[in-house]
């Protein structure tokens, strides 16, 4: 059954303007496909700088920093409420009208919950199959408005999403390990500015910004985490900032996957192959002749006191969301956690881990008993060779002794 967003009613939107005709919570799986029905507005978490006017999701009226792209843009985001469907899908067909004034863009994205994972944001073309990354039967879309600083602004409208299993066979996989490779890492700084998730960036903040929105996590969400170390140190941030320099280079996924530079191997971002190759004439998408080969910017906190950088740096990068393996989410209200040598809070510390960013989790200790947002315990997360925190503050499951 095709599930369509079509009224006032037909969108969510976190500023309190808009939902889905589908509630915003996931429906349970013996619920039957739901049908279009107009109910009370709720918002939905993560949504950003988007309005409605009549049928149509447009964007607003707030600037938006790219990070360290240095390209000025207004944009929005419109997370629409998840859709169950009978049957697990390979694939989607979205639907969607658009305007697009004074080359402005609208996009809708697609992603699915495979494992109790979400998936990565897969841009839809409209009336096109759409491949997941794998079978689910629960996706969510979202709308990505973007225009210059002046001039009109774009809108979508009329959403819909149709299960199909007509799969493209180079879709994306999702692998045993996360990918990791070696990327150049600048401070993004930038204070008081706005991401493109929506999030003001504080003094010392902890988040990375990548140059696709592929992994853009909503505000305040890390299910799009990144674990960035140097040989001594590491830190598991939130990507929730586009750049450096791309907005479309998920260099992270298979070069056939790419939604740019595909002739590219998978891990090397486009500003280093400009950099250091004169790939592209020596300039990324936007025609700037790139004067450093960034692939990953930091904030302040990771970049200064979780890493212990001074200058620029190469860095070691894993996309969380690319593999499977054991995870636990940082569940904290602000700030980072700390990462220590040992299972104890007088253990040296070796790195942090921001605000609701998810960590990898090779076993578990016993250690010193501590009290935090998950009650009193014991037990120890190891989530890097010798790097340890509190399941005190940790939302995880049981793994296996160290």
């Amino acid at each position: 059954m095709r599930i369509t967003l079509r009224s006032k009613a037909a969108f969510c939107v976190a500023a309190a303007l808009a939902v889905a005709p589908l509630a915003a919570s996931v429906l349970p799986s013996s619920a039957a496909t739901p049908t279009v029905t107009n109910v009370a507005a709720q918002p939905v978490e993560g949504s950003t700088n988007v309005k409605v006017d009549g049928s149509r999701i447009i964007l607003g009226d707030a600037a938006a920093t790219m990070g360290s792209v240095e390209v000025r843009q207004r944009s929005g985001i419109a997370n629409l409420a998840p859709v169950r469907f009978d049957a697990a899908t390979s694939a989607v067909v979205v639907d969607y009208k658009a305007g697009t004034p004074d080359s402005s863009t609208a996009e809708v994205d697609v992603r699915a919950l495979v494992k109790d994972r979400w998936t990565e944001w897969t841009p839809a073309a409209a009336g096109s199959t759409t491949a997941l990354p794998e079978a689910g039967d629960l996706v969510q879309l979202r709308i990505i408005l973007l225009a210059p600083p002046q001039g009109g602004s774009p809108w979508a409208s009329d959403v819909s999403v149709l299960p199909t299993n007509k799969v493209d066979a180079n879709r994306m996989t999702i692998q045993a390990a996360p990918l990791k490779s070696t990327v150049y890492a600048t401070r993004e700084g930038l204070v008081g500015g706005t991401t493109a998730n929506g999030h003001v960036i504080a003094s010392r903040d902890h988040f990375v910004a990548l140059p696709s929105r592929r992994g853009l996590a909503s505000n305040g969400s890390g299910n799009y985490t990144v674990k960035v170390c140097t040989a001594s140190r590491c830190a598991f941030e939130p990507v929730w900032d586009v750049g450096p320099w791309n907005t479309k280079d998920d260099y992270w996924n298979p070069s056939a996957t790419r939604q740019m530079w595909t002739d590219l191997p998978q891990g090397k971002p486009e500003a280093q192959a400009a950099y250091q190759n004169g790939y592209n004439g020596g300039r990324d998408e936007f025609g700037r002749t790139v004067a450093n080969p960034a692939g990953i910017d930091l904030a302040d906190g990771v970049f200064w006191d979780a890493l212990g950088l001074t200058n620029n740096a190469w860095v070691d990068a894993t996309y969380l969301w690319t593999g499977t393996g054991g995870r636990g989410t940082v569940s904290i209200t602000s700030g980072y956690l700390n990462l220590r040598n040992a299972a104890s809070s007088s253990g040296a510390v070796v790195g942090m881990a921001g605000k609701s960013a998810q960590v990898t989790v090779e076993c578990q200790t016993t250690g010193q008993s501590v009290s935090g947002s998950q009650g009193t315990t014991s037990v120890w997360l190891r989530v890097h060779p010798g790097m340890y925190v509190s399941k005190a503050w940790i939302s995880a499951g049981s793994f296996a002794a160290c």
